[in-house]
């Protein structure tokens, strides 16, 4: 048996008859950018997360650059960021001329610790990005009273994490704004690129929808120096499609995760994701650790099981960040994690039988790793 790490064509052929119709519904009405299928699905994404307001914009980097940007971060700044993170999180930072501050993660959730906050905190700190990483929310609860204590704006990179839940609150309206990529591979993925903001800051969210539009509220009229960054008609529309039944996606998700904790329990050397009482991930990712990660990722393909490394190197040993100056072994935790991680298939139109033959296929692979040569 076979089983690909992501069947993306299998997850949209599923809603085949649906998104032709939306397709139709775009084709034929003549209008193709910021029209009345952008507001459905802000309408219905902002109630999905619980929120006031959601505004489409074109992806995932985009919404935290502009939520950023709209909070007036800029040179001089620094924003707290997860040292092990995908670097769309760091770039948003960068693209505002702030400069990122990374913070260690707690080894048992991958996310940001609320324990190390403190002290990345100084004078020029302006805002924590919270990374809800593989689909499972950061400890909110915990990083909201250092960040009031400070003055500083709490901003959710949930690019991973639609519909994931944290002490009974939803992904989107957990911090003072959220940022959410429909990338497709994501839970909620378009047939192309595309993402939004959330939050409740009425104000805010006036200005994110005036920077997303040349920073434009009336045509050509400029308010500010804008961007475009825009959520097309089409990917709104198929996207408000998938919406309805993302909540039963991630129930799937979630039961694909129970099979492979349960098979893949008290292997020795093989580290499991841990989920606290007060989270509900929708697994994004599966993620195991395991220090044999390169020789049973290749076991695997051999066996038939895609998997995929999320992610080999962390944003601060990139060459992109080579001006920061960071030297391997400053950050020995996003760096003994990015050595380790590899992300088993997911996804929702997976079969229970599929993650029993990946767990039962891995327990062999791992078998025979530790044969002595």
């Amino acid at each position: 048996m076979n089983v690909p790490f992501l069947d993306l064509k299998a997850i949209n052929l599923a809603h085949a008859a649906e998104l032709e119709a939306a397709f139709q519904r775009v084709l034929q009405s003549g209008w193709y950018v910021l029209g009345q299928e952008v507001a459905n699905f802000e309408a219905h994404f902002a109630r999905y997360c619980d929120s006031q307001h959601a505004i489409g914009v074109a992806n995932g980097l985009d919404a935290i650059f502009l939520i950023l940007r709209a909070y007036g971060i800029g040179p001089g700044d620094e924003v707290i960021v997860p040292s092990n993170t995908f670097i769309a999180t760091w770039l948003a930072v960068s693209h505002c001329g702030a400069v990122p501050v990374p913070v260690e993660p707690l080894e048992a959730s991958y996310n940001l610790d609320p324990a190390r906050l403190a002290a990345a905190i100084t004078p020029r700190t302006k805002a924590i990005i919270a990374v809800h990483l593989y689909g499972q929310t950061a400890d909110m609860a915990a990083i909201l009273p250092i960040a009031r204590q400070h003055g500083l704006k709490v901003i959710e990179d949930a690019a991973q994490a639609h519909g994931a839940r944290c002490h009974g609150g939803v992904a989107g309206q957990l911090g003072d704004a959220a940022a959410f990529s429909f990338y497709p591979g994501k839970n909620l993925g378009a047939l192309g690129d595309g993402g939004a903001v959330t939050t409740n800051d009425a104000a805010l969210a006036e200005q994110i929808r005036t920077l997303r539009n040349y920073g434009s509220k009336v045509k050509y009229y400029n308010d500010v120096a804008g961007y475009n960054s825009r959520l097309d008609e089409l990917q709104a529309a198929l996207l408000d499609v998938k919406l309805q039944t993302l909540d039963q996606d991630n129930a799937q998700r979630r039961a694909i995760a129970a099979v492979y904790q349960q098979e893949l329990a008290g292997i020795a050397g093989l580290t499991l994701p841990q989920v606290p009482d007060w989270a509900e991930p929708v697994w994004h990712l599966y993620v195991i650790r395991h220090a044999q990660r390169d020789a049973l990722a290749q076991a695997l393909a051999q066996a038939g099981i895609g998997t995929i490394v999320h992610y080999p190197v962390p944003p601060h040993l990139q060459p992109a960040y080579a001006e920061l100056g960071y030297q391997p072994g400053q950050l020995p935790l996003a760096e003994a994690i990015h050595r380790e991680v590899l992300s088993l298939p997911m996804g929702p139109t997976m079969s229970l039988d599929q993650a029993r033959h990946v767990a039962a296929t891995l327990r062999a692979c791992l078998a025979q790793l530790a044969q002595p040569n």
